[in-house]
């Protein structure tokens, strides 16, 4: 959580997001062992954190959709 607030912090939540993509990486974040943990990480940053429900949509997907779209307009 300390590393997805520090993004948030330095760019902003909309900006910021999650994927599934754990190929290449030979560690995990403790409690983020495989997107299985997603449900979890979202619900500890929505109940011990500043980040609203809106937030953590746009954590979770609604940010990506909006960059594809941008990028779909533009080509």
């Amino acid at each position: 959580m300390t590393h997805i607030n520090h993004i948030r912090s330095v760019a902003g939540v909309d900006h910021v997001g999650i994927g599934a993509g754990y190929d290449g990486i030979n560690h995990t974040p403790q409690g983020l062992e495989d997107v299985s943990k997603y449900p979890d990480l979202l619900a500890n940053l929505l109940e011990n954190t500043s980040w609203t429900e809106e937030d953590i949509k746009k954590l979770a997907g609604l940010n990506i959709l909006r960059v594809f779209k941008e990028a779909e307009e533009v080509s």
